[in-house]
């Protein structure tokens, strides 16, 4: 199951362009047919363009960057939880969370679901609810999951000074997904979520194909 925005250049909230050359502008040591369809892409694009990871050298300068940060946390046995019946501005608590522990595993990626998806490439983009402190503190020194992301622009309180969950999470190693999509397509609460992005070194956060594998 594809969990991801498809990305539309020139019609994205941060920066998407493609430059397009017909290989013999660039690379002339290839020659070919004048109607012979042989293009190259040049691809400029914001770090945090649709759905993407935030590394944790986004937010720590000592915190791994996609080009470190191990393969193997980036397949990862995840749960989706759901709180699309939270409104704006209203935070996902601790006791909303742990009344589900059972459910959280340590090691998870833990997705939740607001139905912002539907917003996304809209003036309402940036309508969410978000992960109180202390909630977003007991998943990462409690239940020490994987990584934590939503459907939403994000998991911070809007204009909160020094983005205080990012620092959290990420000061702690833990990545942080944005702009999932399509999360009530998922049959099932469990599954493998695979996060394909570029291991580019220095890079703070990178545009993913997320996908999600379920058991038949």
């Amino acid at each position: 199951m594809d969990l991801s925005h498809a990305l539309l250049p020139g019609q994205e909230e941060y920066p998407l362009a493609l430059e397009i050359h017909d290989t013999t502008e660039l690379y002339p040591q290839y020659p070919k047919d004048k109607d012979v369809w042989y293009i190259l892409s040049n691809i400029q694009v914001s770090s945090h363009c649709g759905t993407h990871v935030e590394f944790p050298y986004h937010h720590n300068r000592r915190g791994l960057d996609a080009g470190s940060f191990p393969l193997r946390r980036l397949v990862s046995p995840a749960v989706l939880l759901d709180f699309r019946h939270k409104l704006p501005d209203q935070p996902v608590t601790l006791a909303e969370l742990s009344s589900q522990e059972q459910d959280i595993r340590p090691g998870d990626a833990v997705l939740l679901q607001f139905g912002c998806d539907r917003l996304y490439r809209t003036a309402r983009a940036h309508e969410r609810p978000y992960l109180g402190l202390e909630a977003a503190r007991w998943l990462v020194l409690e239940k020490r999951v994987n990584l934590v992301g939503s459907d939403a622009s994000g998991l911070e309180i809007k204009g909160a000074p020094n983005q205080p969950i990012h620092q959290l999470l990420m000061d702690h190693q833990v990545p942080i997904i944005e702009f999932a999509a399509h999360l009530d397509a998922l049959r099932r609460r469990r599954f493998t979520l695979f996060i394909l992005a570029l291991p580019i070194a220095g890079l703070d956060s990178c545009p993913v194909r997320l996908v999600a594998l379920e058991e038949a």
